[in-house]
């Protein structure tokens, strides 16, 4: 790879930047400031599934930005039987959306690995995410100057896996996709969607899933020396 790779695609959440940790945070200001009998533990544990079940409806296009923003929160207050009015639910999603790039948590390794990359590659994102939130968390994380180009799903008119998204990415880095690569969380969403639309990918499974083994894999960062 090293050999024939000049430029490489990150995706950003649950990625590089820590979207688990800076969420609970989130929440936790919100509920202390608004809710202080809630739980935050309590909420997130059921939470966390719940959002990532309304992203998988949301990449697919079953749900709209919006949907997805209420459903979550609606959905895991249901949970936690704790009665919150719709009015009450919009206006946290807004305050959740605000505070949420104020935390700047990164997986561990993100600035040494970027630091090792830029010297050799271009780097980009391309990431499913709301843009007005993405470049907030990029600069108050001080990742923002590793990379040329930010391509996200409302730039594009589609959501990753979707190779036309990949397409918008590729040509707006005014790279070539037998060059390019693609580091991701989502095996569905980042590796077989860059994979299907003819780059190269490398699996970042910081859980350590079962996959199949022809999957490139990383369950640390600091592992893409091993490739790159």
């Amino acid at each position: 790879m090293k050999n024939t790779i000049t430029d490489v695609f990150f995706d950003l959440d649950h990625t590089l930047w820590d979207f688990d940790k800076n969420s609970e945070l989130a929440f936790d200001m919100i509920f202390k400031e608004a809710h202080p009998t809630v739980s935050t533990t309590a909420f997130i544990e059921k939470y966390v599934p719940i959002n990532q079940a309304c992203w998988q409806l949301y990449q697919n296009d079953k749900i709209t930005h919006h949907e997805l923003r209420y459903n979550r929160l609606k959905h895991s207050f249901d949970a936690i039987n704790y009665s919150m009015s719709d009015e009450q639910i919009h206006q946290m999603a807004k305050d959740y959306i605000e505070y949420l790039p104020l935390y700047n948590h990164l997986f561990d390794g993100t600035i040494e690995i970027l630091e090792y990359l830029q010297s050799m590659y271009t780097l980009h994102i391309i990431t499913n995410g709301f843009a007005e939130v993405q470049y907030k968390k990029m600069t108050s994380s001080a990742i923002i100057q590793y990379f040329k180009t930010i391509t996200n799903s409302e730039m594009a008119g589609v959501k990753k896996p979707n190779p036309i998204i990949f397409d918008y990415a590729v040509s707006s880095a005014k790279a070539n996709k037998e060059t390019s690569l693609m580091i991701g969380d989502s095996l569905e969403a980042d590796v077989l969607g860059a994979i299907n639309a003819g780059m190269q990918a490398i699996f970042f499974n910081e859980k350590s899933i079962q996959v199949n083994q022809d999957i490139k894999q990383i369950n640390h960062l600091l592992e893409l020396k091993n490739y790159l």
